[in-house]
């Protein structure tokens, strides 16, 4: 390490000394045992897994008569929520507090460095991706930086259970991570994208005011770099993608009139809240960046582009069209350290140009594809069936 790395890890360390403070404070108070507090992506929103396993413990409540006190730390308390969980600010101070006196713990990311957590309580951590080539934790290699290692075993030593949905999953976070806890009952997030297709077909549709008959694509590009810093607008002079060409080639090649939906990274959309989209692109591009759920909107879409993201083979279980379009994999390996595989491993077409991608779309053979993923769930034993949040709150129940 240089010095300045030095410097800032033992920052980093004073500081986590003085959250654990906070904590033990906190601690005098007695742990609640049917008190369960959420978080998702650092406070960004309702959304992810925790969202789902929250509303199966909700609809438990309303058709069982359970108790729970659900909370959820956020940054904006300002969001919506449902009316059974009560919305606190993302505070050090309202941390400590509920995560002291709460008896569950549920996240889709890693706790802040200096949480303490109590004998008897249980920390089930869902991450927020499932199979996906992006390189996380240890198999980043020299990317993954010494305060960026100590974060990782910090919170793989509080976790009780980490969700997985594969073998492909727990390959991949056996060699990322510092736990062994994993769970094989897969996403709760992905739960919807098997129960609910039709009818997030016409409430999206509805919510965005589209047509009821129009396509949907959703292009959902991860964010850059390694301290996820970088930002791409869209405008047609950009070296991204051509959104009018897109939209021409799913219209030629499938038929119907075509919309795209964009979405932000969740770690970009807390820094740049949206995309900025030229004006003439507006007509055809809606940003739904500033949704805290990617997944309602993932249900109802008809295809979905992306880059690195898990998200491609979770849009995959709807059995739609899902296409890869990465035009820097050389700086995004440099970056991030090198992908978990080869890119061309998966069921999906590969491009890293405008041109590519119009020929993938033109192309496209349905019955291949559809093969190429009855294969690769088969090999990587994927366990989606839609009752995933049932088994994790199953499993919260019995260490409540």
């Amino acid at each position: 390490m240089n010095l300045s790395e030095e410097l800032y890890i033992l920052y980093r360390r004073l500081k986590a000394v003085a959250s654990w403070s906070v904590y033990c404070l906190c601690s005098l108070a007695p742990i609640k045992k049917n008190k369960i507090v959420f978080s998702a992506f650092e406070g960004g929103g309702y959304g992810c897994s925790p969202k789902y396993i929250a509303e199966e413990l909700i609809r438990r409540m309303n058709d069982y008569d359970e108790k729970y006190e659900l909370i959820w730390l956020v940054n904006d308390t300002n969001k919506k929520f449902p009316k059974e969980i009560t919305a606190v600010k993302n505070t050090l101070w309202n941390r400590a507090y509920h995560l002291s006196t709460a008896k569950i713990w549920v996240d889709n990311a890693r706790k802040n460095y200096g949480t303490r957590k109590r004998k008897g309580q249980f920390y089930m951590q869902t991450w927020h991706g499932q199979i996906g080539i992006k390189p996380i934790g240890r198999m980043r290699g020299k990317s993954f930086s010494k305060i960026a290692q100590l974060v990782t075993r910090y919170d793989s030593n509080l976790e009780d259970c980490f969700l997985v949905n594969s073998k492909y999953a727990l390959e991949k976070y056996s060699n990322s991570f510092y736990n062994e806890n994993f769970v094989m009952i897969g996403a709760p997030r992905s739960d919807i994208l098997i129960n609910d297709v039709k009818k997030q077909h016409e409430n999206i549709r509805r919510e965005l005011n589209l047509p009821p008959n129009v396509k949907l694509v959703m292009y959902a590009p991860t964010f850059r770099g390694g301290s996820q810093s970088t930002f791409r607008s869209v405008h047609k002079e950009n070296d991204t993608l051509n959104y009018k060409l897109l939209k021409s080639a799913l219209e030629r090649h499938f038929g119907g009139e075509w919309h795209i939906l964009l979405r932000l990274h969740p770690q970009l959309a807390l820094r740049h809240n949206k995309m900025d989209i030229s004006d003439d692109l507006k007509s055809i591009c809606t940003d739904i960046s500033f949704k805290d759920d990617l997944y309602e909107y993932l249900a109802g879409v008809d295809a979905f582009i992306s880059d690195y993201s898990s998200a491609m083979m979770d849009a995959a279980l709807m059995k739609i069209p899902v296409f890869t379009y990465a035009d820097d994999v050389e700086k995004y390996i440099k970056d991030r350290g090198k992908l978990y595989r080869d890119i061309f491993s998966f069921p999906f077409p590969v491009a890293s140009t405008n041109e590519q991608l119009i020929n993938d779309i033109d192309n496209f053979n349905e019955k291949e594809y559809l093969k190429k993923l009855e294969d690769f769930f088969t090999t990587e034993e994927v366990m989606e069936d839609g009752k995933s949040s049932k088994r994790a709150v199953d499993l919260i129940i019995k260490n409540l």
